[in-house]
This record gives structure tokens, sequence and C-alpha cells, in this order.
């Protein structure tokens, strides 16, 4: 990838806007994996951040934030600065306010263009998150799409949608023009989300949606725009995050109100904050319980804490789990950070590809071949290709030799343990001794001539990634 920067750096030395656009790609690969929150109005791309992060950090209030894009970074010390189409960089002043972060903005309508804000927590260390406008399905004449900058500035997207159906998905369709975004749907996962409005507000609500989120990851369409389907209720698992032991004594006194008399209750926001309970819970108390839990939130809450979850930790727990968020980071961790360098690489790729076909000149078109050669020929995405295509069986293989296909090609995690599906203690001759024989088997596939040409070319794959693992672990014993 560097080889390839510098060779365009050569072909451009001439045009400064595109050799600062290529040194700004080479200083990304250094940076942490950009992960974006995309998804039309209110899918709620902030609380989905916001949990993954555990605090309530976004959004940022006080902005015009029709076209603001806020990247949420690692720092030493909370601090936000504002950057804009016409005036210098400025530093914000931030404060804390009872629904998040807030800062002070005085810019005119359409200036503002990026929010940076530096925070200091753990799950910043390996990414950049950035939180996106709404994507609409049909952009005003003359300005760029939302989707075309969050492709453009992200390695990977968290596409937040309610039910990934019709126009969320004909915007990740539209995404696929280029030959890098015709390569395997790589860095898009899926999240239904606001999940816990499914069901009608029932208990088992979060369970139909992960049901659903199943089958949508059965349907052709959606498999062929993203590497997986989440359902997760961002507020459920912030709300699991953020549980304070006021919150939840608050909720072990409303569990202790008989199930049929509470739900007559929690018909409605007015009648659960403004009713007359038989236990004693200030309105202002109800209030925030319904700020941060919502009636479906507190509805589930109260009965967990009647079936055994009886205290705060346990609660929280459970919330999260229930919420579909660890899910989500499991599959973040999974399909991005274990493959940042990857993701990054594609990023690269996309970038140097765009610049050559919108100023084609001598020897772009040698370059637009070498980005098609790495396209076809790295083993990283020959890796992502094999994946795809057991995603939707269309090789033929039978369920069992799949899966064993799939984990040996980092489809469950790419660290050596996690391919060769045995313990992480696992000692350097066990590791050594079950590459040996998987690529010994799925050599045997490979030069099987009973097989088809298709599953032939998947065995060869699965046979480079054991050959891999063992240049790895014989690297590793010198």
């Amino acid at each position: 990838m560097w080889g390839l920067l510098h060779q365009a750096l050569g072909l451009y030395r001439d045009n400064p806007r595109a050799t600062d656009h290529l040194r700004h790609q080479l200083a990304r690969l250094e940076q942490p994996l950009r992960i974006a929150f995309a998804g039309p109005w209110r899918s709620g791309k902030s609380t989905l951040l916001n949990a993954i992060m555990g605090e309530e950090v976004a959004p940022v209030q006080g902005a015009d934030g029709s076209d603001v894009f806020t990247w949420y970074e690692d720092g030493a010390e909370p601090r936000a600065t504002a950057y804009s189409t016409s005036q210098p960089p400025q530093e914000l002043t931030m404060a804390r306010s009872a629904t998040g972060m807030r800062v002070d903005l005085s810019w005119r309508v359409g200036e503002l263009r990026d929010i940076v804000v530096q925070w200091p927590t753990r799950a910043l260390r390996q990414v950049t998150l950035i939180d996106t406008p709404a994507v609409s399905g049909a952009d005003e004449p003359g300005r760029v799409p939302v989707m075309d900058r969050v492709l453009r500035d992200a390695d990977a997207v968290l596409y937040l949608t309610r039910d990934g159906r019709g126009t969320d998905l004909r915007v990740l369709e539209s995404s696929r023009e280029s030959a890098v975004g015709q390569a395997p749907p790589v860095n898009v996962i899926l999240v239904l989300s606001r999940v816990d409005e499914t069901g009608g507000g029932r208990i088992d609500g979060l369970l139909t949606a992960r049901q659903l989120a199943r089958r949508q990851y059965r349907d052709p369409r959606a498999n062929a725009l993203c590497v997986n389907v989440v359902a997760c209720s961002g507020s459920i698992g912030l709300a699991g995050r953020t549980l304070g032991e006021s919150d939840f004594a608050a909720l072990a006194t409303l569990a202790r109100v008989p199930r049929p008399e509470l739900e007559a209750h929690l018909l409605s926001a007015d009648r659960f904050v403004r009713g007359e309970l038989p236990v004693r819970l200030d309105a202002e108390v109800r209030a925030a319980l319904l700020d941060r839990l919502g009636l479906f939130g507190v509805r589930l809450a109260t009965t967990l804490v009647r079936t055994g979850f009886d205290s705060r930790v346990k609660l929280s727990a459970e919330l999260i789990r229930r919420s579909g968020l660890t899910e989500l980071r499991e599959s973040v961790n999974r399909f991005f950070i274990d493959r940042r360098v990857m993701l990054k690489a594609r990023s690269a790729l996309a970038a140097v590809e765009t610049l050559l076909r919108a100023e084609p000149g001598r020897g772009t078109g040698e370059l637009l071949g070498s980005v098609e050669q790495i396209l076809a020929g790295a083993h990283e995405f020959r890796e992502l290709r094999l994946l795809a295509a057991l995603r939707n069986t269309r090789l033929g293989f039978d369920a069992e030799l799949a899966a064993e296909a799939q984990r040996l090609i980092g489809g469950d995690g790419v660290g050596l343990a996690a391919r060769l599906g045995v313990e992480h203690e696992a000692t350097v001759q066990r590791l050594w001794e079950v590459a040996a024989e998987a690529q010994w088997r799925w050599r045997d596939r490979a030069e099987d001539p009973l097989l088809r040409l298709a599953q032939r070319r998947g065995a060869q794959v699965v046979v480079r990634s054991c050959e891999g693992m063992l240049a790895e672990l014989a690297e590793g014993g010198r």
C-alpha cells in the first residue's frame, strides 16, 4: 500500500492539491481506525455512540448540526475544537449538561464543518468514532451526499436503520460504483437500531429484533452490502453501562408494585410520571428514569429485578446483554478492529482510485491496473471474498465445512487461536499441529478433481491462510 501511494505521489508531483491528498492518506495508515455512525434521522446514532463509549458524551449540543461531522478521539483531557469552511480552528468551551456534553457555538448556518472532541477513555484507544449528519434518500442538488463523505473519511461504517429495507439499502447500494466499492462489503455492519420499539413494547421485543437481524443477514440483497447484521438498542445498552445505585434503587422500588398494577402506569409517559403509584417515588425521579430507559426499558428493568437481577451490577450486565450491545461490540472487534490494517489499506486504495479516475493523465491507467491487481491478488481481500461467498452458501460446501473454512480464514477472529479453534493458552506445538492438519485436509480438497472449480478455488484460499499461520508460528519460534 505504501508503494502504491508513493507511486501516485510521483505521478501527481506537480499537482499540490493531489499530493496533499495523498500525503493525508499516508498519514491515515498510521492513525487509529475511523468508524462512522451513519443512518437516517432519529435512527439513534448518537445514543449508540454513547453506549459504545460508556459515557453520555454525544451529541455535541448547540451546533446547527445539519452538516456537521463530530469526531471523537482519545485525548489526555476533554477538549473540543471547531473547524469551519471560512475561519481558523476555534477552541470551544465545554460543559456537562443533563443530557450530555454542551459546547458554546456562534457560527452562521453552513459554516461549521467539523467538531473534533478529545475525550480520555479506553474506548477510543484504537479507534476514532465519527457522529455524522442524518442520511436522506435524496440529497439536494449541488450538495455532496452525506454518505459520500462518510465513505471517504471513514474506514468502517455502522449503518443504523429501523428495518434494513427500502431507502437504507438503496443508500448503501449507491456506494458500490468503484472497483473498490464492488469488492466484498467488508467495511459495513448493518445495525437494526431502536429495537426496543419492536414488538409493540413487549418484553420479548429484543429477542424478536435479534431474530429479524438473523433473517435480514440471510437476505441476499442485505448480505451483498454488509459484513454482518446486528440488532441493538442503544438506549438500553447505554442505560446498562451508566446505571447508578440511585437508578437501581428507584427501579427496585417500582419492582415491588405488582406487575399488572405497574403495567397500567406504563401505558404512557404522562401516566407514569404523573400517576399515583402505590410506592413513594418522586415525579422527578420517574421522569429521569423515563428519560434514561424509556417506557420499554422501565418495564424490562423492573421485570428483571423481580426475576433475580437484584443488584445494580447484575441488572446492569443483563441490560447490556439484552440490548445487543455486547454482540455489536464483538462484531466491531472481529470485523473492524481485528482487521484494521486491511480496512485502512482499503481506504487508501479507494482514495487513490478516486483520484486517478477524477484526474486522469499519463500513467494513471497503469496505476489503476495496479489498484485492481491488489484487490484481486492480496490474500486478505481473497479471504474476505471467500467469507462473502460462504455467507450466502454460493460455494455449496456443507454446513460443517463452511463453518471450518470461515473460522480458518478469520471469520471468527483473526488471531491464531480463533482461526484454529483452540484455547487461547494453547502451546505453539499444539497450534502448529492443528494448522498443519488443516492445511493437509484443505489441500486435498483444493486438488480434488471431483469438486466444482469454485470449491477448489475456495479451498486454495483456505490452504493459503493455513500456510500463513504456519509461517507466523515458524517466525515466532526463531
